[in-house]
């Protein structure tokens, strides 16, 4: 071959592969700003593509250059040929890969922009409800006065935590670590749907101890103030030492906090009765049970949203219902994929209220001291 012509396919053969490079690196950039999320860095990959190009040219102009001068043109030119083809088809392979990229980053974007729009829908439509002062059929996150109020039940107690109470009475008092081991998101977030539609709801068959313990607390959590009240808090705190005083403290609470605060110790009471089986004691109770039921006003600790998003196991059962989430359930499906395996303490920065911590386990281990003026629950 000519020294012209040879030169003149070196020349074609680099501006062939720098070209290459340089265009599906372009290419990269443009679509790793809309596919970032969908998975891989097009760019850098594009660009590692691009020196592999030209590592493979340096490589055929080594092996020309190390052959005999004598070898035909014919070889050279159908090595670049060969060159040029795997070339174009690994380029034309990166270009499609980005633009499905860019599909599935443009898809995640618009599935995220429509359960967002949801979401702000369903908080509007709530915010509007409550300020036209229509009746809401929530359980959750409603004063316990009014929802009470709402069920006109014969005993002034939430019918939640009857439903709830009778279910661990009859088979879940053994499950170990009951009231500590967190539930199942998904379930519990399909029970607060099902009590959120229908106060008088039965929890669904197969349903596990531990998500039923778990709903207690996520609905305690939910109320807008304590079992306690805020107002005596500092009060109740400081009588935990004498059982007279803690007595004559609680009585000035109202009464539907009253009989609901006597009704939820009677139940720890009877899982502390089965200690030996189910690992928790007085004390473990109340270290779970504290920052839900007397919390000062303002404290972090026992914040609903807070809590459930942390309360993440494997699941343990499964539910046939399909049910409408309503704003509580809509707040909480963020993030639903995450890893359920991991758990964040609830109060991380925050040390223990061992005051709180004391007064819940005396109003177990001395119950029915405390409650004499109550008309005492007795399960059989």
């Amino acid at each position: 071959m000519p020294p012209e012509v040879s030169s003149q396919w070196r020349e074609k053969a680099s501006g062939f592969f720098s070209s290459s490079g340089v265009r599906l690196k372009q290419a990269g950039q443009s679509a790793g700003s809309i596919a970032k999320n969908a998975g891989g860095n097009v760019a850098d990959a594009a660009g590692k593509f691009g020196s592999l190009v030209k590592n493979r040219w340096a490589l055929m102009q080594q092996s020309k250059e190390q052959q005999n001068p004598a070898a035909s043109g014919e070889s050279i030119q159908e090595r670049f040929r060969y060159a040029a083809t795997s070339t174009g088809a690994l380029l034309k392979k990166g270009i499609t890969e980005t633009k499905e990229k860019v599909a599935v980053g443009k898809l995640k974007v618009e599935e995220a922009a429509k359960k967002t729009a949801d979401k702000s829908k369903n908080i509007l439509n709530n915010i509007e409800r409550w300020q036209k002062g229509v009746a809401s059929t929530d359980v959750f996150g409603v004063p316990i006065e009014v929802l009470v109020q709402q069920q006109q039940s014969t005993r002034p107690v939430p019918q939640i935590l009857d439903r709830c109470a009778e279910n661990l009475i009859i088979s879940g008092l053994n499950s170990e670590n009951l009231f500590k081991t967190e539930g199942d998101r998904k379930v519990i977030r399909q029970l607060i749907a099902l009590y959120n539609q229908d106060w008088n709801g039965s929890i669904p068959e197969g349903v596990s101890p531990i998500d039923v313990a778990a709903l207690v607390k996520c609905y305690l959590a939910s109320l807008p103030e304590p079992l306690t009240t805020f107002a005596l808090y500092h009060e109740i705190r400081n009588a935990r030492s004498s059982i007279s005083e803690l007595r004559d403290s609680l009585k000035k609470l109202p009464n539907v906090n009253f009989m609901t605060l006597e009704f939820v110790t009677a139940l720890l009471l009877q899982v502390s009765q089965k200690s030996l089986l189910n690992k928790m004691d007085a004390h473990s109770l109340s270290v779970e049970l504290a920052p839900v039921i007397m919390r000062q006003q303002g404290d972090p600790r026992a914040d609903f949203y807070s809590h459930f998003y942390y309360t993440s196991k494997d699941p343990s059962g499964t539910m046939d219902q399909t049910l409408n989430h309503n704003s509580w359930v809509d707040y909480l499906d963020e993030d639903e994929d995450a890893d359920a395996s991991s758990q964040i303490p609830l109060d991380d920065d925050l040390p223990p209220d061992y005051g709180a911590i004391e007064v819940i386990q005396c109003l177990i281990e001395h119950h029915n001291a405390v409650f004499t003026d109550a008309n005492e629950t007795i399960w059989r």
